[in-house]
Formats: structure tokens, sequence, C-alpha cells
């Protein structure tokens, strides 16, 4: 395959250095949110500096809330150990313009511990390293793809704060799933991010219309799930700057409103060996043809994604997506080109592939392969079976057991979880259950406005 557009290599970074077409390198990795962190560069520091030697940034960015307040509670990081620093170490795989802003490019790291020049395990570019190393160890390579969805609406996101987000206005007034005439209207927007991708290395498949007012699907073009992953966070990041460049605002937010439909982050994932798809093959399991190690992922993800939820689903807000009739999913079952199942799997042959529709468009993505790798290849491990395919409504089916509703109940669940602590590491796996801790205390202590609807005068 030839070189995407946009993509750059070192040498091809000094050109457009010297020739001034590139003036700032932005170097980020994302925080435990799926947010981009990090710092601009001065071009001509960083040929000199950090193209060799990396980059720093302080540690307390793994363990801050939101708004950017240190967290007491970690190991990591603490006020008594100082908030030092992390060693920031660019994958040059990742180096590409960013075409959205003027005369930048952008490269994307790996979070090292500068004591002990070790990945910080709980970063979340290493958890996904990790579990696409047992994958190569077991001679597989991993691909996926991550199917985005999100709300525009009309006004910027400092106009969207200042009305406490309230009464926003969509960018569209009808459902318009595949709907063209609705999505011509949305065109300078999502037109100009399907380019703006393309020219910064992420290759876009289409757009289209979602059920929701004012809500889309830009779809991007698998690859293997580390650039995928970092293509998913470049994504976001364009999306919601060039949203700031035309006046408007776009939300990830799994459930923007109780009214309309949830937004997803669909992942399709499959093994491949010696170039070929391993999940295809001949063994029945239903109407599906597939190898065994289709059948052994596949269960894997049945038995333990419901251990591995916070990874999928990370904030209170994840789980009030969960909607029989919603188009997400409510129970645990796999079906054939179904989407009122959890898994479906979809195509055949060397397209064949499990396309998992738990996760929100809030997941961070390299928590949500690390875990579906992880649920999957302990499947492999195992020699898992997958059950027999259900036929039907899954939202109707009661005797199927129930994904966990809340964000505390999961994040019990993870906490306990053998599989997440043989994957992920014990610290890891501490770490993550606090994160996910503090947000579920952080909604506990608020007073929504769904309260004082309901109680300010009928009580």
């Amino acid at each position: 395959m030839s070189k995407l557009r946009g993509m750059l290599s070192v040498e091809e970074l000094e050109e457009q250095v010297r020739s001034g077409e590139i003036e700032t390198i932005v170097v980020g990795f994302t925080d435990l949110y799926g947010r981009l962190v990090g710092k601009r560069y001065d071009p001509e520091f960083f040929l000199e500096s950090v193209v060799s030697h990396g980059s720093h940034a302080c540690d307390y960015l793994l363990t801050v809330d939101m708004n950017m307040e240190p967290v007491p509670g970690y190991r990591f990081a603490t006020w008594e150990k100082g908030y030092g620093d992390v060693h920031l170490v660019p994958d040059f795989s990742s180096l590409r313009r960013a075409s959205w802003l003027d005369k930048t490019a952008f490269v994307l790291c790996d979070v090292y511990d500068g004591k002990t020049h070790e990945r910080v395990p709980m970063a979340p570019r290493s958890l996904l390293r990790t579990q696409v190393e047992r994958a190569n160890a077991l001679g597989f390579e991993v691909m996926a793809a991550s199917e985005l969805e999100y709300y525009l609406y009309e006004g910027s996101f400092r106009e969207a704060n200042e009305a406490d987000y309230r009464n926003l206005k969509p960018a569209g007034w009808v459902i318009e799933d595949y709907h063209l005439l609705q999505g011509t209207r949305e065109e300078p927007f999502t037109a100009a991010a399907r380019r703006h991708l393309r020219d910064s290395g992420v290759p876009v498949e289409n757009s289209k219309g979602e059920w929701g007012l004012g809500q889309h699907e830009l779809n991007v073009r698998y690859t293997n799930a580390l650039a995928m992953a970092d293509r998913h966070v470049v994504y976001k990041q364009c999306l919601k700057e060039v949203a700031m460049q035309q006046g408007r605002s776009v939300t990830f937010m799994a459930k923007v409103d109780e009214d309309q439909a949830g937004s997803s982050c669909h992942v399709h994932l499959s093994l491949w060996r010696d170039g070929q798809n391993a999940f295809a093959g001949k063994t029945a399991f239903g109407p599906v043809q597939g190898s065994e190690v289709f059948g052994q992922v596949l269960a894997g993800w049945l038995r333990y994604a419901p251990e591995l939820m916070p990874c999928l689903a990370p904030t209170v807000n994840s789980y009030k997506r969960y909607q029989a009739g919603s188009w997400a999913p409510t129970r645990l079952a796999w079906s054939f080109d179904n989407r009122t199942a959890g898994f479906r799997v979809v195509g055949e042959g060397p397209s064949l592939r499990i396309e998992c529709r738990v996760p929100g468009a809030d997941a961070n993505p390299y928590l949500a392969f690390a875990a579906l790798l992880a649920a999957g290849l302990a499947g492999i491990e195992e020699g898992l079976e997958p059950p027999p395919m259900f036929e039907g409504d899954v939202y109707q089916a009661g005797e199927l057991p129930t994904m966990p509703t809340s964000l505390r109940d999961a994040t019990d669940t993870f906490e306990a979880s053998a599989v997440a602590k043989a994957a992920f590491g014990e610290e890891s796996v501490e770490h993550l259950t606090h994160f996910f801790r503090t947000e579920q205390a952080a909604y506990d202590r608020a007073v929504t406005d769904w309260e004082r609807r309901r109680y300010f005068e009928q009580i």
C-alpha cells in the first residue's frame, strides 16, 4: 500500500521545516479520559532535541480529574512524591501533518518512567501495546477499526459552556439516519473534517447522518490496532478543532440527551497471521463459517468483556446509552448481522470480523482495544467455545444475561477480575479502579437538573 497522504518521516519533516511549510510540532499522548495532552514545540528545537531525546511531562497527567485537579489515593503520582516527570518517547510511525492547523505537524508518544526507562504500565498506549505484544507472541497481527458517532451543534464550545450546556441548538432538526438532504446541510463541517483527516494520515471511508438530531458518523479505514487507536484520537481532536474554527461545537458523549440516540464507538476486530485473516475457516458457528481462533475470541469476548466493562464504558453517562430499542446493546449475546446484539459478526472469509457494539463514543480507544484484546486472547489461551448464535430481537430475550448497568457495579467487577489482573497487571488494575471510582464519586456528589426539576417544589 502506498504511503498515506499527510504521514511524514523525520527526513520529510526536516525538509518541510527548512522550507517553512512546518512551523509548529505538537507532541502528545492521551490521559485516562482519552484526551490529548502535551506540548507545542519550535520545529528546530524539536529536530535538534526531541527527536533524539524525547520530551517530558508531569506525571500527574495520569492522575488528575477532568478539571485537571490532582486526585489523592493513587500510588503512581502523589504530592508526597512531588509529582515528577514522565519521559515522552515519540513514535515516529505516528508523525503526520495536522492539516486542520496552520503549518503544524503532530506526533504521538509512548510514556516511559524516567528512572526505570520502562513503559509506564497504566498509560493508555502502554496498555494497548502490551496486549498487541501478547497477540504478536501468539503469531497474530491485530487489525481493528472504530466507528465513531458524534453530535454537531450550532454555537461554539464557549457559548455552550456559558449556557451551562442547556438548550443547545443541534445542527439538524429531523432524524437524519442516511438522510442525504440533512447531510448536505451539515456538509460544510463534515466535508472539512473528511478532507483534513485524509490530509493528516487518517484515510476516510465515508460519512453519513445518524439517528439523532445533528448526529453524524464518519468512518475511517481499518489498520493495525495501535495505529487505529492513534487515528481515533487524531480524529476526535481534528473534529473538535474544526468545530472551533467554524464557531460550532461537537460532542462525543455516549448519551447527550435522554430523548436522542446515544453515540457509539463500534469496534471491529480480527486477528491475522502471515497476511491472512486468521478468523477465516470452515468450522460452522450457526450460519457463520470461521476458524477455531474466531470462535475462541468470540467466546472470550462474551465471557470476559463484562469484567473489563469500565474500559469500554468509562463514565457514568456511558451506561445511560444502554436502552432497549436504542441501537445500543443491553444483553450479552452474539449474532450474525443483527444490530440488537452486543457482538455482531459481519463479513465472511477474508473479511470475517466481530463488531463489538458495547463501547460508546466516550471510550478511550487504547483502553477499549486493550480490553477486547485481553478478553479475546483469554478465550484463545483457555480454548473457550462460544454459545449458540442468538436469532431474533436480543432486547426481548429475557433469558440472556444483562451487561453491567452502572459504572459503580462495573468497577467492582473490574477490580476483582483475574483476567484484568493477568492482562494489565495488578498495579494498573488498581490505578484504573481508582480512576473509575473517582469519576463515580464526582457524580455522586453532584446535584442534577433532574433532581431540581423533580424535587424543588414537590418535596
